[in-house]
C-alpha cells in the first residue's frame, strides 16, 4: 500500500506500535467466532436446560388456562399465580442466559484477547465520510465478507436440506405421537438441527480467524522511515545518547576518585597505569580494587593518593595485570594474591621504617610472582 511519501509498508509492526494499537482498541477480532460460539453454545444450553424450561412453560400455560371464576376476578390471586408461574421459569432461563453471556465473552476475546478502550468507543467523523464508505465497499474486506456470506448461506441451506431429508421419518412420526410427547419430540429434532447447522459454520470461523489476524498485522505494518523514527524516539538521538554516556562516565569517575582515599596502596606503571587497592582485614576477604585508570586518569589517581598520604608503589608488571584482570569493587584474582601480599607487606614495612628508622625496605617489582596467563 503506497503512502503519501512514496514508501511501502513492508516492515512488521514493532512492539511499541502493537501496544499503541491495543490501547486504541485496534486488535484482531473475529465476529464470526463470536456469533458462531453463541449459536453452538446456545444450542447446547437449550439441549441441557431446554426440557426443564419447556416443562415449566407447559405447567405455566396449563395453570393460566385453567383459572377459576374466583381467581379471574381476584387481582391478588392473579398476581400470585402469575408470579409463581414466572418463578418456575426463572432458574432455567437464567442458566441459559448466563451460558450465552459466557460464550459471547469468550468468543469475542478468542482472537485479540480482552481489551477495553475509551478511544475506540468515541465517534469518528471519518467513518461517516461517504467516500471512505465507497472505498470500503470495493476493498478486500468487502470481498471477503461477500465470500463468507455466500458460504454461510450455502452451508446453512445445504445442511438444513440434508437434515430435513434425513429426518423425514421422524418428522412424519410427529403426527402419530401423543400430545404432549410430540411437542417434546419436535423440540429435540429442532435443537439437533440447530446444533448441527451451527457447527457447520465453524468452517467459516476457520477461514475468518487467519484472515483477521493477517489483516490486522497488515494494517499495522510500518515503513522503514517509521521504524527509524520510532527507534530514535525510543532510544534517543545518537548525540543525546553520547552525551548521556559521557555524563555517566564522568559520574562513575567521580565516585571512583572518591574511593581513592580509602585505599591502602596505589600500584602504578609510572607512565600509563594506576590501580588503587583496599584491604581491611575485618571486612575484606581479599584485596579489593577501588579505583583504576590509564594515562590522565592514572595521574589523577596518583595525585589524590599523595594528597591523602596513600603509598604509591611502582610495579609495572603487577599494575598492568591488575588493570586488565579486575573490575571496580571486585576482589583481585587468586593468581595475584602472592604478588599483592608482598606489596602490602612492603607498604607495612615502609610505614615501620618511617616511624622507627632502621634499614629501608626494598621491593623488586620484576621479581613479583605473576602467573603467565595474567601477564599483560
Amino acid at each position: 500500500m503506497a503512502e503519501s511519501d512514496g514508501q511501502e509498508r513492508t516492515e512488521e509492526a514493532t512492539p511499541k506500535r502493537l501496544q499503541q494499537a491495543r490501547e486504541k482498541g485496534q486488535v484482531a477480532r473475529s465476529k464470526e467466532l463470536a456469533s458462531v460460539s453463541v449459536l453452538v453454545v446456545g444450542a447446547v444450553a437449550l439441549m441441557w436446560f431446554g426440557e426443564t424450561l419447556a416443562r415449566a412453560l407447559y405447567t405455566m400455560m396449563g395453570r393460566l388456562f385453567s383459572l377459576s371464576r374466583e381467581e379471574i376476578f381476584d387481582i391478588g390471586k392473579l398476581y400470585d399465580i402469575g408470579l409463581g408461574s414466572l418463578g418456575s421459569l426463572l432458574i432455567p432461563l437464567l442458566l441459559i442466559l448466563v451460558t450465552l453471556f459466557i460464550a459471547a465473552m469468550l468468543g469475542a476475546a478468542g482472537v485479540g484477547g480482552i481489551s477495553f478502550s475509551v478511544e475506540a468507543a468515541m465517534p469518528k467523523w471519518s467513518k461517516m465520510n461517504p467516500l471512505s464508505g465507497l472505498k470500503r465497499m470495493v476493498g478486500l474486506q468487502s470481498w471477503v465478507e461477500l465470500v463468507k456470506s455466500i458460504l454461510k448461506v450455502a452451508l446453512v441451506s445445504g445442511t438444513a436440506f440434508y437434515l430435513i431429508n434425513a429426518a423425514k421419518g421422524d418428522l412424519f412420526q410427529l403426527s402419530m405421537d401423543v400430545y404432549p410427547q410430540n411437542i417434546f419430540h419436535a423440540l429435540d429434532i429442532l435443537l439437533e438441527f440447530i446444533l448441527l447447522i451451527s457447527c457447520t459454520l465453524l468452517i467459516v470461523v476457520a477461514i475468518d480467524i487467519p484472515f483477521q489476524i493477517w489483516q490486522h498485522a497488515d494494517q499495522l505494518k510500518m515503513t522503514k522511515q517509521e521504524v527509524k523514527d520510532e527507534y530514535k524516539e525510543t532510544e534517543g538521538k545518537p548525540e543525546v545518547k553520547g552525551r548521556i554516556r559521557m555524563l555517566q562516565r564522568e559520574a562513575a569517575q567521580r565516585r571512583m576518585m572518591a574511593e581513592v582515599p580509602s585505599a591502602d596502596v596505589v600500584i602504578t606503571n609510572p607512565e600509563h597505569f594506576s590501580v588503587a587497592l583496599r584491604y581491611k582485614q575485618d571486612q575484606d576477604k581479599a584485596p579489593v580494587v577501588v579505583a583504576k585508570g590509564t594515562d590522565h586518569m592514572a595521574m589523577k589517581i596518583r595525585e589524590v593518593a599523595r594528597e591523602h598520604g596513600i603509598y604509591v608503589v611502582p610495579a609495572p608488571p603487577l599494575a598492568r595485570s591488575l588493570y586488565h584482570s579486575t573490575e571496580l569493587e571486585q576482589e583481585i584474582p587468586d593468581g595475584l594474591f602472592t604478588a599483592v601480599a608482598q606489596v602490602l607487606a612492603y607498604v607495612f614495612q615502609l610505614k615501620q621504617y618511617r616511624k622507627r628508622g632502621g634499614q629501608r625496605p626494598n621491593l623488586k617489582s620484576e621479581d613479583l610472582p605473576i602467573p603467565p596467563d595474567l601477564r599483560q
